[in-house]
């Protein structure tokens, strides 16, 4: 169990290789090609389980509160992002909807949720270790900030328009999730399951 849990494989040119004992903040890289296998810093786990706790609170209140209100002759229209699934699925764009539905509130809910079970927990589920690189390319908010981002450009001619509250929460968001990536290492995981499996003699 020790022998197997010190070997790593390079993502680049897949050379399996013992891992060295480095000194906190070191880089370590492949020995054939350079490319970084992982780097040793303490803390990340905590630092990314902080990151994505913070994410779900402005998930829930990007999902609460209006995006962009439109003031046009004397009318003020305000609609959430569920508000705007549902007028879509009422004007027969389910499909659009359902993309919509599913990039913008399941896929990240769901990636949200994983990745709090799994940093949070003692032992993390194996079964979400492996989910998470699944559901991941389905969180599309970045996609879904810049396309907001260009409409509202787009239509500030034609219409007064009153930036919400949940407009500002899905910017942050977009900044916490990039954050949360790029923090979260997957090794340091992987690591504490096979520290807490039972040793086989």
């Amino acid at each position: 169990m020790n022998a197997r849990s010190n070997l790593s494989i390079c993502h680049d040119c897949d050379l399996l290789q013992r891992e060295p004992a480095e000194p906190s903040g070191a880089v370590v890289k492949c020995v054939r090609c350079g490319a970084v296998l992982y780097r040793c810093n303490p803390g990340n786990r905590e630092r990314t389980l902080a990151l994505t706790l913070a994410a779900a609170v402005l998930f829930l209140i990007a999902n609460a509160f209006p995006i962009v209100g439109i003031e046009t002759q004397g009318q003020h229209n305000a609609s959430t992002l569920l508000g705007a699934v549902l007028t879509l699925w009422r004007d027969h764009d389910g499909l659009v909807a359902l993309l919509v539905l599913v990039t913008t509130v399941l896929a990240p809910a769901t990636e949200i949720a994983m990745m709090i079970a799994v940093l949070a927990a003692r032992r993390p589920s194996i079964r979400l270790l492996r989910w998470l690189p699944a559901i991941r390319p389905w969180a599309m908010i970045e996609v879904f900030v810049l396309g907001l981002l260009v409409s509202i450009q787009k239509l500030s001619h034609l219409a007064i328009l009153i930036p919400g509250v949940a407009l500002w929460s899905f910017i942050g968001l977009m900044l916490l999730l990039a954050a949360k990536s790029a923090t979260f290492n997957a090794r340091d995981v992987w690591q504490s399951v096979s520290l807490s499996e039972p040793r086989r003699t």
